[in-house]
């Protein structure tokens, strides 16, 4: 598992967009691959009131 994630919810969804933007074609991809729990992404996102869009492959 990926431990070095930001803990700031913001900055995280920073990073997750931009990893999805350069190098996966998903959120199920990159959870893969990292090791990370897609329910807990989408809990830690959801608490500023982003939610994965499968459309456009990022956070919105």
């Amino acid at each position: 598992m990926i431990t070095n994630l930001p803990k700031d919810p913001v900055l995280l969804l920073s990073y997750l967009n931009t990893q999805l933007r350069d190098y996966y074609p998903s959120l199920t991809e990159l959870c893969k691959s990292m090791q990370l729990d897609p329910a807990a992404l989408a809990e830690q996102l959801g608490a500023i009131d982003y939610y994965y869009n499968e459309n456009t492959n990022q956070f919105q």
